[in-house]
């Protein structure tokens, strides 16, 4: 396992303070804000500690209320909903400061066997075919800003490997779609409940993205103001986090200053293991007047 790897295992890994109550602490990505995965996967994992059983989360659901403050700890607060038969459900309030940045809602449910379908997965070229996002990000390092420049060219736990890439200082058009491999560096112990963390942390990454496409807006504009609203995830099937995964993305709508985004992810092997939605704000802004 790649040290990066273990850092975010320690991030996904919470304190317990009280009964039900967890804390949390926080990576820089270079947004000058908590990263969405980051909070979503830690109230995840927080809701995961409290459930008896073999019981595995199936949906979550959260709202992010205020940016996060990376220089503060994240306090989780857990509420049992509902210990049913079959299902578990569990609410999140994650605080800073002594108010709620983020909330979310999760499902758990035991293993049941039942109806299967599910849409084919796109066709993309293999994961060894194609670069790394780190690597294109580090060919362009002399337009990233200088004070930004070690944190967005730093190893990384996650390596993400887009088909069609998109330069995140140049506004290039292109469709609402969006094809990358992903995995996760190393191996993960066997544990469902560390790769599914692992995956919601992944799954906001650069999702809304792929609604910036089609105006030509790069995401690393000064005059855009984006973020995240809420972000919701369903996980359908066991997986690993360790082994490729395929990531489509397609944006069907942006309207009033919000994007919407929907996700699916699949295995190597073609199994649609979960899927994804999440609104965001995409707001211009005026340049500043030197």
């Amino acid at each position: 396992m790649s040290d990066k790897t273990q850092i975010l295992l320690d991030l996904l890994d919470l304190e317990p303070l009280e009964v039900n109550i967890y804390r949390g602490q926080n990576r820089d990505l270079g947004t000058g804000r908590v990263f969405g995965g980051q909070v979503f996967a830690q109230a995840l994992v927080a809701a995961k500690r409290t459930v008896d059983g073999p019981r595995e989360a199936h949906s979550a659901h959260g709202y992010f209320i205020l940016p996060g403050d990376l220089k503060a700890p994240i306090v989780y607060f857990v509420d049992k909903l509902r210990d049913g038969a079959s299902f578990t459900t569990r609410r999140v309030t994650a605080i800073q400061h002594g108010q709620a940045i983020f909330n979310l809602s999760a499902s758990f449910h035991i293993q049941e066997n039942g109806f299967e379908h599910q849409d084919a997965m796109p066709a993309a070229p293999d994961p060894e075919s194609l670069p790394r996002e780190l690597d294109l990000i580090r060919e362009m390092a002399d337009r990233i800003p200088e004070r930004l420049r070690p944190i967005l060219t730093q190893e990384r736990p996650l390596d993400f490997r887009p088909v069609n890439p998109v330069d995140q200082f140049m506004g290039d058009v292109s469709p609402p779609h969006r094809l990358a491999w992903f995995r996760v560096l190393g191996s993960l112990p066997d544990d469902l409940s560390i790769h599914q963390a692992v995956l919601a942390y992944a799954s906001d990454y650069g999702l809304l993205t792929t609604a910036l496409q089609p105006h030509g807006v790069p995401f690393r504009s000064p005059t855009l103001q984006i973020a995240s609203l809420d972000h919701s995830l369903w996980m359908h099937r066991p997986f690993r986090a360790d082994e490729w995964l395929l990531y489509s993305t397609d944006s069907p709508v942006s309207a009033g200053a919000r994007g919407f985004v929907r996700g699916s992810i699949f295995s190597r092997t073609g199994q649609l293991v979960a899927s994804v939605a999440q609104e965001g704000l995409l707001r211009v802004r005026e340049p500043k007047q030197p």
